[in-house]
C-alpha cells in the first residue's frame, strides 16, 4: 500500500513539472496525479524507461509524457472552448 502511495507522489511530482512546461495546464493535487499516471504510462510506452527512476517509476519519460497529456488536452480544450 504504501509503494502505491509513494507511486502517486511521484507521478504527481511529475506531473507538477508538466504544468510548468506546457502553459494552460492547470488543476489541483488529484488532476495533477491522474495526468501523472497517465503520462506515466504512456512516457513509458513510448520513451521506454531512461534516465533517474524513483518507486520504478522513470522520471524523465514520466515527465515527458505528462508534458504531452497535458500539451494534447490542452490543444483539445482550445479547440472545442471556440464552439
Amino acid at each position: 500500500m504504501s509503494g502505491f502511495l509513494f507511486y502517486l507522489c511521484v507521478a504527481s511530482m511529475c506531473a507538477f513539472i508538466a504544468e510548468r512546461i506546457v502553459p494552460g495546464g492547470r488543476g489541483g493535487f488529484f488532476m495533477s496525479t491522474i495526468v501523472g499516471m497517465i503520462g506515466a504510462w504512456i512516457g513509458s510506452s513510448i520513451f521506454a524507461k531512461f534516465g533517474p527512476s524513483l518507486a520504478g517509476v522513470a522520471l524523465l519519460p514520466c515527465a515527458l509524457g505528462s508534458a504531452l497529456l497535458l500539451l494534447a488536452l490542452s490543444l483539445c480544450r482550445r479547440r472545442f472552448k471556440g464552439r
